[in-house]
């Protein structure tokens, strides 16, 4: 399939790493997002491995961002963390969009308060000669990384993630973090042959880098384009959506459940779902039926809690969370997640109580 044709949306049959515990392939998550019949609604939140956790705060204390993302043993403390305290439903790898990119030799760090600064930041055809290939070896922290997990975790699923190309490619266009992305959109439309290659580029190391964690043993991925929400439909299909069909279909074969997710990304959700993925996030904007009026059928739904609703008590919570839940309720397959991803200050203990409450209020 070339960059510019749009998957079937079927999931893929041919396997080439299967999920080996069975007790993994038939957990809540798994079969949510195969749109089977669910025990209870599976429950997973994004940024869940960090942020809000004292236990997170403590073992990071004194390590960089990154450093953190490179060292095994934290890396697994860090995504079962959740796990342990909450009881999701699946359990998301500890990493950042911007690792690839790092690993490959792009001079980029986290910066704290800011977010990932990329010291030369990538503006004419010369520059891509710096966004070589990825291999296994640039990563290999992942890969010892995920081994340590998939022992630890059991039943208990673990999702693999990368940033999408639109995403990374903004990031390292701008420099760092931006609210009106005014360079990235001037390649996009000024020398589109360009911004064609730098994201095609892009497809092929975000493809490599999911490929070396579902290798290594992760049962499904996400790909954030957390950006996306930043442009007109017309522009996603013809500028961006390309090349994330391009990664999603580089690793159809493996057979492992591919999600989609974007921040304000409410008018693009069809041709989000488009690009080759099998389950759709949605954030906190649509309601979860209108969601899937706009995606249309075959594809499981994500999400939607607005992630500031944990701020306003129990009964608030719960209130919210119903909402939710009956939006979803008739839909092929639903997740439930946050709209986006746990602020820092949110209590702890608030998303321990949603999880129960969604297990509870779900359970067939």
């Amino acid at each position: 399939m070339s960059a510019n044709a749009s998957p079937t949306g079927q999931m893929p049959t041919e396997t080439t790493a299967p999920v080996k515990n069975d007790a993994v392939r038939d957990s809540a998550f798994l079969r949510a997002c195969r749109r089977e019949p669910v025990p209870h609604t599976p429950v997973w939140f994004m940024r869940q491995a960090g942020r809000s956790l004292p236990e997170y705060r403590k073992v990071r204390e004194g390590i960089g961002m990154l450093d953190s993302c490179m060292r095994p043993d934290l890396v697994a403390e860090i995504t079962l963390q959740p796990v342990r305290r909450h009881r999701v439903d699946a359990a998301i790898y500890f990493s950042d969009i911007v690792v690839p990119l790092k690993a490959i030799g792009i001079d980029l760090d986290i910066k704290p308060g800011i977010g990932p600064v990329v010291e030369q930041p990538i503006r004419t055809r010369a520059d891509l000669a710096r966004l070589r290939d990825l291999t296994p070896e640039d990563v290999s922290y992942v890969t010892e990384a995920i081994g340590m997990l998939t022992r630890e975790l059991g039943p208990t699923p673990l999702i693999g993630f990368a940033g999408a190309p639109f995403t990374l490619a903004s990031y390292l266009i701008e420099g760092g973090p931006s609210r009106t992305y005014e360079n990235a959109k001037a390649m996009m439309y000024g020398d589109p042959e360009l911004w064609a290659d730098l994201l095609d580029r892009l497809a092929g190391i975000t493809a490599a880098f999911l490929k070396v964690q579902i290798e290594a043993g992760a049962s499904a991925v996400q790909l954030f384009d957390s950006w996306a929400g930043a442009l007109a439909p017309a522009d996603y299909r013809r500028s961006v959506l390309p090349a994330s069909a391009k990664v999603f279909d580089a690793v159809a074969g493996y057979g492992v459940p591919r999600i989609h997710f974007g921040v304000g990304t409410g008018e693009l959700l069809k041709p989000m779902a488009e690009a080759g993925a099998d389950v759709v996030g949605v954030d906190w904007r649509v309601p979860m039926d209108e969601a899937a009026r706009r995606v249309g059928p075959g594809k499981a739904l994500q999400g939607n809690l607005d992630p500031t609703v944990l701020f306003a008590g129990p009964e608030a919570v719960e209130t919210k969370a119903q909402e939710v839940l009956d939006a979803a309720t008739g839909l092929e397959g639903h997740i439930f997640n946050l709209g986006h991803g746990v602020m820092p200050s949110t209590d702890a203990d608030a998303l321990t109580r949603l999880v129960e409450y969604v297990h509870t209020r779900t359970a067939r």
